[in-house]
Parts: structure tokens; C-alpha cells; sequence
């Protein structure tokens, strides 16, 4: 798939059908995150991927959304930031949440193009997911998204107008000369 389609087609998807999903496409999307950007190279990016049904029934509980049971994997976001803070002080937190976000968005591309699904999750309770999946105090957890095979048609959605959105030279700046 083309990269315009992937980003054109990428939708959250909250239903998934009772279908196996290839644990090498698992592979893949995770080896997406390694190509985002990083600052100094340092690359603060954990994954865990939840493959065991019960921890994935536990961690839709803890999220308090139903629909991440469904899914056949859980890809969990974490950072250590300590080498990142080691560098740039208080900047490197904002680094490694920033550095998360777009090994996130690699994955959630990569997901698209194999023809697979899923929904960016960042609402859960940190430690209860950090004592489920023995996660040390000192990493925090970004994001989770499940995986699966879409068992919905993803509405056509309201993309917000450029024009409303991008400036020029400064803020609220809406003419480019």
C-alpha cells in the first residue's frame, strides 16, 4: 500500500473478527517503531506485545473499554526515559513522550498497510497495568492499541480543513506572502 492510502485509511476500529493474526505481521509493525525519529539516537521506545487472552481480558478491565478483549494482540507503549533526561534535563521527558508518539504512529501505518486494524488507547490505570505486566515503577506507559482484523466498516470521517489549521510566519497568521 502506498503511504498517502495508509495515512488516507487509517481509522480506530473497535470491532475485530474471531480471525488469526500472523505473528510475523506482529514483528513487523513492532520493527516500524525502531525508523521513527529519536533525538541523539537515544531510542527510549519499549514494546510489549499481549498475546495471552486472559492479560488481554484484564487489561480491557483496566482500561475500562470492553472492546480491547477482542483484539489478538495488545501492543503496549512504554518509555525509560533516563537516558534521554541523562541528556536534555527536563526536556527528555518531553523527548521520550514525543519519541512514543511517533513510533506510535510508524506502528499504527504499518498495522493499515498489512490490511489489519486498530485503536490508539491511552486511557487506563498505570499501576494496575504496571503490576499485570510486571512493568518497573520507573517506565511509564505511553499508549496500547489491540490488534485484529476488522469486523466493522470504518465510517467515512470529518477531516478538519488545512486552512483552519495552518499559519504563516506566526500565529493566526492565515495569508502566506
Amino acid at each position: 500500500m502506498q503511504l498517502d492510502k495508509s495515512i488516507r485509511s487509517r481509522r480506530s476500529i473497535r470491532k475485530y473478527l474471531d480471525k488469526k493474526v500472523s505473528f510475523s505481521d506482529i514483528t513487523e509493525i513492532c520493527d516500524a517503531a525502531r525508523f521513527a525519529p529519536m533525538a541523539c539516537n537515544k531510542f527510549s521506545v519499549r514494546l510489549i506485545v499481549v498475546s495471552n487472552k486472559e492479560k488481554i481480558k484484564k487489561i480491557a478491565e483496566i482500561s475500562q473499554q470492553p472492546f480491547i478483549a477482542d483484539g489478538k494482540y495488545i501492543i503496549v507503549v512504554c518509555t525509560d526515559k533516563k537516558d534521554l533526561v541523562k541528556s536534555f534535563g527536563d526536556n527528555g521527558t518531553r523527548n521520550a513522550r514525543q519519541q512514543a508518539g511517533a513510533a506510535i504512529e510508524h506502528m499504527l501505518l504499518k498495522i493499515t498497510d498489512l490490511g489489519l486494524s486498530a485503536c490508539w488507547v491511552g486511557w487506563f490505570d498505570d499501576n494496575a497495568l504496571k503490576r499485570l505486566l510486571k512493568i518497573p515503577k520507573n517506565i511509564d506507559v505511553e499508549a496500547l492499541f489491540p490488534i485484529g482484523y476488522a469486523a466493522e466498516k470504518p465510517k467515512k470521517l470529518f477531516k478538519t480543513d488545512l486552512k483552519s489549521i495552518l499559519f504563516f510566519d506566526e500565529w493566526d497568521k492565515k495569508e502566506r506572502k
